[in-house]
């Protein structure tokens, strides 16, 4: 009888090797192979794994391969994929491309595996031995083995920010003995000061691409020049001559900057590797988090995994990127304390602390503070806080920030620097500052941008795009509500960087207490969040029917308060919070009362939950439509954030229901025909639903006052966020202004509408914003988005151009008169976006 053997490979795109195949057939010619046997995956737990050569490679020596680690939005994958296409249109060369990278929108690590040889290549699997090995983050040579796929004698070219002289000096010792143990030719440049010098900005593609045709000589280099500029003019032409001349001066530049490295004989003599995650990190972080952030999950056995497959909050906190070269650096004496720097950070990066100026003793000697600035308050101290490794570098602090020097031009209270000469320092800062007391939100007037600045986010350091439209609304809700806070998340950007592996964004509080986020599909998320209101509204009424089942037993519990009091406010909730404390405490000592062992289980649930319903566009407006709109006529008490980037930003940019008439987007490339569809007017004809159109950079103040009047209301709420997206053909840096012209232009009108809000408690539309002062194309031609048709279709673009106006004006119209209805005045007094009024509450000063 033939002897039949099975196995498992590849699982969760797991390498499946000719070394594993080897490895396979050599356990088939053993008296007993195993049976259900696992390769490629350390299965510690069963003991079924088999063990082959991993240095086993069958791989002629004819085909060329190239590893380039890159950062993604550098344009390291692009780059890539126009080489092989240069290469493929070369007589006799046969090519292959993969490509490896997260699902964060940007600031991801980028791998691209190439290969070139002179006949068809069938290798299905990961390079591990490489003839040329780049490395475009000189950071990444701190975090991950760039040269473990080197093979001895092959290239390695590294994009380094020091002179020709110093690059070796400046490398850690450990990649230093690599490239002398495995005899490596080693080049340099400093890719970012030739893309500087061109005006190019950070993309650095073209430059290391051209670097990498001259040293590799796969084709001769001059061939490989002339390839590039065709393929620059061909992707860039649309984006006009400048850009295209721009990209031809960085493809010049970059040989003549390009530097051959002199290894030196003798010891390695450069600085240790960092620690990169520190010994006070939990056993999960510095276990299993630390390796997957390495590069090196595929690494872990599989009893370093969690059976039931949940992961530990807050892990962001511990990865520390590095991405930018340029962080935020505050000047205590310019700043006036307004809070808007960390209110627009994407990131969380910047958080702000006040405290006793006795808890200074200890502090770093380069650790800043202020007065704070605050009646009452003559011993406290103000610190903001930026965590500069976590920083992208997206320079929205500096847009808000109103504080200027009047000495120095240009110069304001946050400003960009070098990270470099202050990173130990800042390190050091922000340990201590992390030491500092938190103060709780019930103890913080929230009713102005200041005194939000002094809630902790519970939403930090996330994937999302540097300069993102939608992390800041995100992070504001969880400063607000966090602690109480249920997330249903729509898939769209907003739930890829939200629940992302190796590390998590969403974290919690001193307490404990964070938000609890899940994920549901486009189709049923409005449905998924309301089976959250359902659920806590079905754990309070088992909760009430016990406390009055066990009354008599509770003596003076007050079981009236923790059944009705009011907990719309943090100050109401705090009490509620204290009322449940004390009822635990009264169950625990009726003993074994089953009655009293199901209400400690469930008492939580008597505090108030925060119910939000989040997502983009093309679940809101397009796929999960329907589902929204049976949950905004439901009337329950449940609130839905739509994240409005008026595309799929997620899946690359197609146009949805929200892209505006004009605007040219994916499957509109034309420019939009129709006009946007009106989410927040249709929500306002049911008259019970509270509805608001909201954007940060247009009037911060408004967007604090629109979720907190959303959250306290007892009925269905809707927020509609302006969330400028680079799929616009923005500079993200841009993204407030953008933010203030759509709203000053009249495209994107502030307004809150309150069923109950008006006279005698009928419902009243509130505008927040002053009549448009700026003609809608003033606002449309900064983003490429509309103006690339008015290079393709210049009749069309002007006349669709013409039509959208007058949809801005017709729409105006309506909210106006709207807002003339049952009011005195048709501007709140929010329209002027004047913000003020001491962040502290006078609990404060007892």
């Amino acid at each position: 009888m033939p002897t039949i053997v099975g196995g498992r490979y590849g699982l969760s795109s797991k390498e499946f090797t000719p070394a594993m195949i080897c490895g396979i057939y050599d356990e088939l010619q053993r008296e007993n192979p195993k049976n259900h046997f696992a390769i490629g995956i350390d299965d510690d737990v069963s003991e079924r794994s088999l063990t082959y050569d991993a240095e086993f490679d069958l791989e002629p020596d004819d085909v060329y391969r190239a590893v380039f680690h890159g950062l993604g939005s550098d344009g390291t994958v692009g780059a890539n994929k126009n080489s092989i296409k240069i290469i493929a249109n070369q007589p006799d060369f046969w090519v292959q491309g993969y490509f490896v990278y997260d699902s964060r929108k940007a600031g991801s690590r980028t791998v691209s595996h190439l290969r070139f040889g002179p006949r068809q290549i069938r290798s299905t699997y990961l390079i591990g031995s490489s003839d040329f090995v780049a490395c475009h983050q000189p950071q990444f040579l701190e975090q991950i083995d760039v040269l473990s796929v080197a093979k001895p004698g092959s290239v390695f070219l590294l994009n380094s920010p020091n002179p020709p002289e110093e690059v070796w000096d400046e490398i850690p010792r450990e990649v230093q003995t690599q490239i002398r143990d495995k005899d490596l030719d080693f080049y340099a440049i400093d890719a970012y000061a030739v893309a500087k010098q061109v005006g190019m900005g950070t993309r650095i593609n073209t430059i290391m691409q051209t670097c990498f045709f001259h040293i590799a000589d796969v084709i001769p280099s001059d061939v490989a020049v002339s390839e590039i500029k065709q393929t620059i003019e061909k992707t860039y032409a649309k984006k006009g001559a400048s850009v295209v001349e721009k990209n031809f001066a960085a493809v010049d530049q970059a040989v003549a900057n390009l530097h051959r490295i002199e290894v030196p004989k003798g010891r390695s003599t450069g600085r240790p590797l960092p620690v990169l995650i520190p010994d006070h990190a939990p056993d999960f972080v510095r276990n299993v988090t630390a390796m997957m952030i390495a590069g090196r999950g595929d690494e872990l056995p599989v009893s370093a995994l969690p059976a039931d497959g949940t992961y530990p909050m807050g892990t962001t906190a511990w990865e520390k990127r590095n991405l930018s070269p340029d962080v935020p650096i505050w000047e205590s004496d310019l700043c006036i304390q307004c809070g808007n720097c960390a209110y627009v950070c994407p990131h969380a990066v910047i958080q702000a602390k006040f405290y006793n100026e006795k808890e200074l003793d200890g502090a770093p000697e380069g650790f800043k503070s202020a007065p704070l600035e605050g009646r009452g308050f003559p011993d406290m101290r103000y610190t903001l806080s930026i965590s500069v490794e976590d920083c992208t570098g997206c320079l929205l602090c500096v847009e808000a920030c109103p504080a200027k020097s009047p000495d120095r031009e240009n110069f304001k209270a946050i400003n960009m620097g070098d990270k470099a000469p202050i990173l130990e320092q800042e390190q050091e800062n922000l340990t201590f500052f992390d030491g500092l007391p938190e103060h709780e939100v019930h103890r913080i007037d929230t009713t102005h941008v200041r005194g939000v600045q002094f809630l902790r986010p519970l939403f930090e350091f996330s994937g999302a795009c540097a300069g993102c439209g939608e992390t800041p609304y995100l992070k504001l809700m969880t400063q607000l509500y966090g602690d109480r806070l249920l997330i249903a998340n729509a898939t769209g950007c907003s739930s890829i960087f939200g629940g992302n592996l190796p590390t998590h964004p969403w974290t919690v509080n001193a307490d404990g207490r964070g938000p609890a986020w899940s994920n549901s599909l486009f189709e049923d998320n409005a449905e998924f969040g309301y089976g959250f209101r359902l659920a806590v509204d079905k754990h309070r009424e088992q909760a009430g029917e016990l406390l009055r089942d066990l009354a008599p037993d509770l003596g003076d519990t007050p079981i009236d308060d923790l059944e009705t009091a009011p907990q719309r406010t943090a100050q109401q909730i705090q009490a509620q919070r204290v009322r449940v404390n004390d009822l635990k405490g009264r169950l625990q000592e009726l003993g074994t009362d089953p009655r009293a062992s199901h209400l400690l289980s469930i008492a939580d649930r008597l505090v108030r939950r925060s119910v939000w319903i989040v997502g983009g566009d093309g679940w809101a407006y397009d796929i999960g439509y329907g589902g929204l709109d049976h949950i905004l006529a439901s009337g329950r008490d449940v609130n839905v954030l739509v994240l409005d980037t008026e595309v799929y930003s997620n899946t690359g940019g197609q146009a949805s229901k929200a892209t505006p008439k004009a605007a040219v987007a994916k499957f509109a490339a034309s420019g939009k025909r129709a006009n946007k569809k009106d989410l927040g007017l249709m929500a306002t004809a049911y008259g019970s639903v509270y509805v608001a159109q909201i954007a940060m950079g247009g009037n911060d103040e408004q967007t604090l006052r629109a979720f907190q009047e959303a959250e306290e209301y007892e009925g269905t709420s809707l927020i509609i966020a302006y969330s400028h997206c680079i799929a616009w053909g923005i500079d993200l840096a841009d993204g407030l202004e953008q933010q203030q012209l759509a709203v000053r232009s009249g495209y994107w009108p502030l307004y809150r509408y309150h069923p109950t809000g008006g006279a005698n408690g009928a419902a009243r539309l509130q505008l927040d914003c002053l009549e448009p002062s700026i003609p809608f194309k003033e606002y449309a031609y900064r983003e490429g988005r509309y103006k690339i048709l008015t290079r393709s279709q210049p009749e069309d673009a002007n006349r669709l151009l013409d039509e959208a106006q007058a949809e801005v004006d017709r729409k105006w119209q309506i909210y106006k008169d709207m807002a003339r209805q049952g009011v005195e005045v048709v501007a709140s007094d929010l329209a002027g976006n004047t913000s003020g009024g001491t962040p502290f509450r006078s609990s404060l000063a007892e």
